[in-house]
């Protein structure tokens, strides 16, 4: 076969994709379509709730092993949607679908590759996977099929990135901070107003900034992006709560920034969760060593993947444009997953990956 050849499957099995909806959380129809696929290859599929991966033939715990991996569920459509987004609609180039971009197009490539890079020898080994519920880091995805799989020294995510390596990506912290006050009637000079209590502290999270500055995703940034106080126009609220969404960079923990704004606001803290921390591979790294020999310019990306969850070395690599995801109208490009195949195949046949 030809990489033509594999660039029509991979295109005959996004648009199988397209067409069966699978919004996170109810991907179950394109879990079977994927490991049905894979079957059909000669390969055996393995299956823990809606996330399907398999392990290539000859498997060695001696060796490295890398991860190719990208996800299978997509976010619900936007009203504002001119074709059928469960359509796979083919005009000249673009392949029109909801997820066709972000991240069918990375989905199916990655499979063909896996095929092409299992019919010769390797000196690592390889596991490809389809996971489920990246658009809401869901607990039933990759981190439920993570355990179930062999030892990772390295991470390839299909997501969107032009085929440019990312090489750093923010993490995501949600935080709830509380003020209290003292209810009163606001007609008399009583009580004490927990939304003028918070001020402060809106304050300080306006202008802060984090010392440590990454080169590729650089500063860590905090915005307050709800706020809730009062029940009516005649009582001085005695609560006032506030949202506020944090971006990390690689160079501070999750917990690390929760310790700092505990340290500095006057109001209860709470963090939703600590989990999605932010993700590095050095610059020095044999694969991106070669992905700068091979002309690509690695940039660090502002948004969140399953690289969030992995514990290990892990860089996103995929066709499509990460402006495409979640807008209306979504396409790949034929041409841009026959490129991806090519790249992809250049920078790991045959090659070390540690």
């Amino acid at each position: 076969m030809t990489i033509e050849d594999y660039t029509h499957e991979a295109v005959a099995l996004l648009s199988r994709l397209i067409a069966t909806p699978s919004v996170s959380g109810d991907e179950a129809k394109a879990a079977d379509i994927m490991a049905e696929c894979i079957a059909a290859y000669g390969l055996k599929p393995q299956r823990e709730g809606n996330n399907v991966w398999v392990v290539a033939p000859g498997y060695d715990e001696n060796r490295s092993t890398l991860l190719l991996n990208a996800h299978l569920d997509t976010v619900r459509a936007v009203d504002s949607w001119t074709k059928n987004p469960f359509e796979p609609t083919l005009d000249g180039d673009l392949l029109y679908g909801l997820g066709s971009n972000d991240c069918g197009g990375g989905l199916v490539s990655l499979l063909q590759v896996f095929r092409l890079l299992i019919q010769h020898p390797q000196s690592y080994n390889l596991v490809y996977l389809a996971s489920a519920e990246e658009e809401v880091s869901g607990k039933d995805g990759i981190e439920r099929v993570l355990p179930l799989l062999p030892r990772i020294d390295l991470g390839i995510v299909g997501e969107p990135t032009e085929m440019q390596p990312a090489v750093a990506e923010k993490g995501l912290m949600v935080l709830d901070i509380t003020s209290r006050g003292v209810s009163g009637h606001a007609a008399r000079n009583e009580g004490v107003n927990a939304i003028y209590a918070a001020l402060p502290d809106l304050e300080w999270l306006r202008t802060y900034q984090f010392e440590k500055v990454s080169d590729f995703l650089g500063q860590t940034k905090m915005t307050v992006t709800m706020l809730n106080a009062g029940t009516q126009h005649n009582v001085v609220p005695d609560v006032c709560r506030m949202v506020v969404d944090v971006r990390t960079n690689e160079l501070y923990t999750n917990r690390e920034v929760y310790d700092t704004v505990c340290r500095n606001v006057r109001g209860e803290v709470q963090a939703r969760s600590f989990r999605l921390g932010a993700s590095h591979i050095g610059i020095d790294h044999p694969v991106i060593v070669r992905c700068v020999e091979m002309g690509m310019k690695p940039f660090g990306s502002p948004t969140l993947s399953d690289q969030a969850l992995m514990p290990f070395t892990s860089l996103k690599l995929g066709p499509g444009a990460s402006s495409r995801s979640h807008a209306a109208d979504e396409f790949i490009k034929i041409s841009e997953i026959r490129h991806a195949l090519q790249v992809y195949i250049a920078l790991l046949d045959g090659k070390s990956i540690t």
